[in-house]
């Protein structure tokens, strides 16, 4: 039988939270420069044209989310990682050559198929590693990885595209983020098949299924219900502030260097605080670290239309990455705390599908704001949308996890 728990697979662990980074790189490869480079090279207008390229982002991850959790369950979890990293190979070569925007639509097609595959068979992983004990420090650490990767290649890319241009050479950043971790995944990942079958033996709070999982991680249990509507608005959040802040802060004033650095601090504080609100939610329960979060997010896009300085949107940029990194890895831990460990990967999937469906409409709801109204409407309209989540969160979910040190 295979130990659970950090400290006894703490190579492996180790490993796949190195790897999440490289999967999160991939994202920080855009986050600052393609909204710039549809309207300055390919000349579009239109917010919501360019935001096709979330649109289409989030809908290809959300559903590989889904199928990642179904296939990791039947093939492994490690086949469906390899097969993640191979969808993103072409990724950074398309970005660099796209001569017509339809290209770019096509590279984050494969890019959120990347994402949606890669990420949560790594996530699947590090939670069967973990066990219940560490299971929220386990989803901190990965987030961490994975945000602060995304934060560091955001900045280094706005930097890049400010110094040498908006491509081809931002985009050779992602091919060597994408060979290095299709080769560690290939040769040194363990598939953790095994570790699932030691805690199912251990027994536990939540039985096997006998719902179908899709509707009961979305609709029919409350407690699931709460968790899966609260990651679309973080999400729906994230796809609008992803299109809409390159321009806005442009707009307001902000050289590409600066637009960088805001766009860059969100992730950053996102990614790195998640190590520490990941291990809290393990001692203060789910719902209080959820709810909060939800409300940190919220006043911060609330506010960002009222600022016009760059240090203010530095500081409402880094208030919004608290409130997320509050959220991410809760959510996660979450559906694991609530479902038996053999029904956990399929239903962190349709979790998944979910909250990364949350890209989709962000960035397709933003898009239609700014061209009827303009994007600071976009932004406030967003925040009302998550205060609204964060008190459906409240009255809905009825189960705290109880603190670790209390119940281990």
């Amino acid at each position: 039988m295979k130990p659970l728990g950090l400290k006894n697979n703490w190579k492996q662990f180790s490993l796949l939270v190195l790897i999440n980074a490289f999967i999160g790189g991939m994202v920080g490869l855009e986050r600052t420069i393609l909204p710039e480079v549809a309207e300055s090279e390919f000349g579009i207008a239109a917010r919501s044209a360019i935001f096709s390229f979330i649109i289409v982002f989030g809908i290809t991850k959300a559903a590989s989310n889904y199928f990642a959790g179904r296939f990791a369950q039947q093939y492994g979890r490690k086949k469906m990682l390899i097969v993640g990293w191979l969808f993103g190979l072409p990724v950074p070569f398309i970005l660099m050559m796209a001569d017509s925007w339809n290209w770019v639509i096509f590279a984050n097609m494969l890019l959120g198929i990347n994402q949606g595959l890669a990420w949560s068979s790594n996530v699947i992983m590090k939670i069967d590693l973990a066990g219940k004990k560490d299971r929220g420090l386990a989803m901190g650490l990965n987030e961490f990885a994975g945000y602060l990767a995304v934060a560091v290649v955001a900045f280094l890319t706005g930097w890049i595209a400010s110094e040498f241009g908006l491509r081809p050479y931002p985009f050779y950043l992602g091919i060597g983020i994408v060979a290095i971790g299709l080769l560690l995944s290939v040769f040194f990942v363990i598939d953790t098949a095994p570790w699932v079958e030691a805690e199912a033996d251990e027994g536990g709070n939540e039985k096997r299924s006998k719902e179908n999982l899709f509707w009961k991680v979305s609709f029919g249990d409350r407690n699931l219900f709460a968790v899966s509507q609260s990651g679309m608005a973080t999400n729906l959040k994230d796809g609008m502030a992803w299109g809409i802040f390159p321009l806005y802060l442009t707009a307001a004033g902000l050289d590409l260097y600066q637009v960088g650095i805001v766009a860059g601090i969100y992730p950053a504080f996102w990614g790195i605080l998640q190590v520490v609100t990941g291990k809290v939610s393990d001692f203060t329960g789910r719902k209080r670290m959820l709810f909060w979060g939800l409300l940190v997010q919220a006043g911060s896009l609330l506010v960002f239309p009222l600022l016009s300085a760059f240090y203010e949107f530095v500081i409402a940029a880094s208030f919004l990455g608290i409130g997320t990194a509050m959220v991410y890895p809760t959510f996660l831990a979450s559906v694991a705390d609530l479902v038996h460990p053999e029904d956990r990967a399929e239903s962190i999937g349709v979790f998944r599908l979910w909250r990364d469906g949350g890209y989709a409409i962000g960035a397709l709801l933003a898009g239609l704001l700014a061209d009827l109204f303009d994007l600071g409407f976009a932004i406030t309209i967003t925040g009302m949308i998550v205060t609204v989540s964060a008190i459906t969160l409240f009255i809905s979910m009825n189960k705290l996890k109880e603190p670790v040190h209390q119940t281990n």
